[in-house]
């Protein structure tokens, strides 16, 4: 009986998003990532098709960059859509920001270092391999910190959406200057691209949005996602940030009352926008959460385990795990000052990081270089993150602290005065 049928493939996927469902309810219960999961189970297919002498290694590549291009486009989408700018989170967003962009940095040059020195000649081919072991995963996050409380939550979440967007473009630019030969060049063509860029963007994104309130049909959202991924393979081909543009679409659209003021006020159905961008949200949901799962899958698919006993890949894992906190916790206390546990935990890395390594232009790719530190560092600090939540302590928003603290100097006056009296 042939095992590789429509029937059995359909059933295959099928049952693949059923468990990834499951898997997601567990992790609510539990705080165990469900990448950990998704992982586990792409291992366990890759050990079944091995017993059954079944070859997929073209198919699955093909597969993984596909579900990469559309992962990106739905990613970056889904976190745009979230960002709210209003003056009240200014300052969440502000120290999001700073801690995003500054973790990002460091961590990249101090991980770009160390690979120079193990594995490339070049600071520059080095620096390629350290962006993705640098970023946080908001795939990961967001469905992790549900139980912290509110202050905590948003700024994770707005921490691991700043380090997605930050990093993708700081890879990408990199990889577009490689050209270049020397650092005025190199500024030049990055300045330049933004600048184009962020004026198509806002071009394109007013545009997008108000032909969206113009359509009357109700297939319009798949509509709409094909035109995105259409311009970002487009900007590709022009070598511009065509995540830029995806960004800048998902903020005006989720922020149109900013956006559009005055006369441009006039131009909008407000009713139209809000129906449209909730169902902009569950259509970036659910898709975000196919590309996810069937990416992590893949992903455990391919894995080699080989690498896994070899010292010197657990020792550079190490070093990279304890820069990640150390640089980690110095950003927090400068920043955040007071009441870092667990952020200080969530750093996982997950499904950018690997869609950036596969990203690596094969004239970079050093076969020196082992690949199971990607593994060995994205499950570790998983399992950081996930002891991080599971022994947290109890923790209350910080303006209920607030609020508690002033009701007990309250309740010591009233005992002070009764005593006096």
């Amino acid at each position: 009986m042939d095992i590789l049928n429509a029937y059995s493939e359909t059933i295959a996927i099928s049952l693949i998003i059923i468990l990834s469902y499951f898997f997601n309810q567990f992790s609510k219960k539990t705080n165990i990532p469900s990448v950990l999961l998704l992982i586990a189970l792409g291992v366990g297919v890759q050990q079944l098709l091995a017993y059954y002498q079944i070859n997929l290694a073209g198919g699955i590549m093909e597969a993984l960059e596909l579900l990469g291009v559309v992962g990106l486009i739905m990613i970056v989408l889904e976190a745009a859509l979230d960002l709210k700018l209003t003056k009240k989170k200014r300052p969440l967003l502000i120290k999001s920001f700073t801690v995003a962009l500054l973790s990002l940095l460091i961590t990249s040059l101090g991980i770009a270092y160390l690979f120079q020195h193990f594995f490339f000649d070049s600071f520059y081919t080095s620096l390629i391999y350290a962006i993705p072991l640098s970023i946080l995963s908001s795939a990961i996050i967001i469905p992790s910190v549900g139980n912290l409380s509110d202050s905590k939550k948003e700024f994770m979440i707005y921490e691991s959406t700043f380090s997605d967007i930050l990093g993708i473009m700081f890879f990408y630019f990199l990889i577009g200057s490689a050209d270049t030969t020397t650092t005025s060049e190199v500024v030049w063509e990055v300045s330049s691209s933004i600048l184009i860029t962020i004026a198509l963007s806002i071009i394109i994104s007013y545009s997008l949005v108000l032909l969206l309130q113009k359509l009357t049909t109700k297939v319009k959202l798949f509509f709409l996602i094909a035109v995105l991924v259409l311009l970002y393979s487009t900007g590709k081909m022009f070598h511009l940030s065509s995540l830029l543009i995806i960004m800048v679409f998902g903020l005006v659209l989720s922020n149109h009352t900013i956006f559009f003021r005055g006369k441009l006020k006039k131009l909008i159905d407000e009713t139209a926008l809000k129906n449209i961008l909730e169902d902009f949200h569950v259509v970036t949901m659910e898709s975000a959460f196919v590309v996810r799962t069937f990416f992590f899958v893949i992903f455990g698919m391919t894995l080699d385990f080989s690498g896994l006993t070899e010292v010197s890949s657990l020792i550079i894992s190490l070093a990279i795990l304890v820069l990640t906190y150390v640089v980690r916790y110095i950003l927090l206390k400068s920043v955040v000052i007071k009441n870092i546990s667990p952020q200080l935990w969530i750093a996982p890395r997950g499904l950018i990081t690997v869609l950036l390594f596969f990203s690596i232009p094969a004239e970079y790719q050093g076969s020196a270089f082992n690949d199971a530190i990607l593994l060995i560092v994205i499950i570790a600090t998983s399992v950081v993150m996930t002891i991080g939540l599971v022994f947290k302590k109890e923790d209350f928003d910080e303006k209920e602290e607030l609020e508690f603290s002033n009701w007990g100097k309250l309740d010591s006056e009233i005992e002070e005065l009764s005593k006096t009296k």
